[in-house]
């Protein structure tokens, strides 16, 4: 149930919130630079700040079907005041969550007492005005909207859009969109639903508005095409505006070919101008500019392309890894088997594996490099394809929106490490 589901920082990377397969979100805030810190440079340390049960289990009665409470998504709003916003969602159910602190409470009331009781009007003899008394800082988390009954499959992702005012919410086969003020409708802008189910040869895998223009939203499927669709053109968006897809080698076509080419998750860049997307063996970059391929792939773990019967057959080869940019969009940065995962330079093109292990989580331990022996010459340290843990797998991570500081999923174990060397190497 502790198992780590996703991982999100919000807009000023100062909190940093985490979901459960148990249905539970935990909060985490960043220390304040003190003295200490600042002689240190431990600026990078997150303590728990808020934990509450986001979703609980549900059965859906039509359908005979338990719902997990596990959280799929979380997303942050942009910050309008001083309390902070996020919306979590399961299978099924999108809520929209207000955390605020509290250090003050109103005391001497005139119609109740200290525990909260009404008096006897009888016995009031004088009127008093309220007080505001400082007390023990509280962090409280409400429900402010529950939005249900807009999706038929599993919730895939959610995404909030530019204006501040919408999301979006995919599952296998709509995509939906939602205005955070209204629970009770949504506006349903792509679905792939054939007339007859048999007929079904894709599903969508992920969904994301564009960061800075409103209109523009891109969706992947299990057939690793991209979609980008403008919502100024056609209200429902089932023709796309650019088509994004990689030309199929026949000569390596096999089995396993559309199962490894589904996209498992898909990125905007900062800018706007690129797409991040993950397949089971690799990364791509494409520029919108450019739809007939990607213009950057990065081979993950190649070295598992000789696997992947076995991977089909323990159903690792469905594993959903997502991707993350940095903050200047200059690296990329995705999760492997043997709590390894992968950072990636653009600009050079060449890539580092590093493992998150408990020996790594002790403070200013530095991250160990690793290698998987493919062949050649082998260095002490190098790992064996043939002895990877792949019960130990990075799914989720996320990276600080300004800062080389990124927060690392690992089954039920949360890693963040800090750059503080180099900042622009990380």
């Amino acid at each position: 149930a502790d198992v780590i589901s996703t991982v999100e920082f919000n807009q000023t990377g100062d909190l940093l919130a985490t979901g459960d397969k148990g249905g539970r979100v935990v909060i985490f805030q960043r220390e304040t630079e003190s003295e200490e810190v600042l002689e240190t440079g431990d600026s990078g340390e997150y303590n728990v700040y808020s934990t509450f049960q986001s979703h609980e289990p549900d059965f859906d009665y039509l359908k005979s079907l338990e719902i997990e409470e596990k959280i799929n998504k979380i997303k942050w709003l942009s910050q309008q005041n001083a309390a902070h916003f996020l919306l979590s969602t399961n299978d099924k159910t999108i809520k929209l969550w207000k955390v605020s602190e509290r250090d003050k409470r109103p005391e001497g009331y005139n119609l109740k007492d200290e525990e909260g009781r009404l008096k006897d009007i009888s016995t009031i003899t004088s009127l008093q005005v309220p007080v505001l008394k400082p007390t023990d800082l509280m962090v409280e988390v409400r429900p402010r909207r529950v939005f249900s009954n807009g999706h038929t499959y599993h919730v895939n992702s959610i995404s909030v859009n530019s204006d501040g005012e919408t999301y979006l919410s995919a599952d296998d086969l709509r995509i939906n969109m939602w205005h955070l003020g209204i629970t009770d409708r949504s506006f349903n802008i792509v679905d792939i639903k054939p007339a007859n189910m048999e007929d079904l040869t894709e599903v969508i895998t992920a969904a994301e508005f564009h960061p800075q223009h409103c209109h523009l939203f891109v969706y992947s499927s299990s057939k690793g095409t991209l979609r980008l669709c403008d919502m100024r053109s056609s209200a429902l968006c089932d023709k796309h505006t650019k088509l994004f897809e990689e030309p199929e080698d026949p000569g390596s076509r096999s089995f396993f070919s559309e199962i490894i080419s589904s996209v498992s998750d898909v990125k905007f860049s900062h800018n706007g101008r690129y797409l991040l997307t993950r397949d089971y063996l690799t990364a791509k970059v494409w520029d919108l500019n450019m739809d007939k391929g990607p213009v950057e792939t990065y081979q993950v773990h190649e070295y598992l392309r000789s696997k992947l019967c076995s991977l089909y057959e323990n159903d690792c080869i469905f594993d959903k890894f997502e991707c993350v940019w940095n903050s200047s969009d200059s690296v990329i940065m995705t999760g492997a088997y043997n709590s390894f995962f992968q950072m990636f330079d653009r600009e050079t093109g060449r890539g580092v594996t590093l493992e998150a292990w408990r020996e790594s989580s002790k403070p200013r331990a530095v991250l160990r490099t690793r290698r998987v022996y493919t062949g050649g010459k082998r260095r002490r340290g190098d790992v064996g394809v043939d002895s990877l843990d792949f019960s130990k797998k990075i799914l989720h991570m996320a990276w600080h929106p300004s800062e080389n500081i990124i927060a690392i999923a690992a089954t039920n174990n949360l890693y963040i490490f800090q750059d503080r060397v180099n900042p622009e190497a990380e």
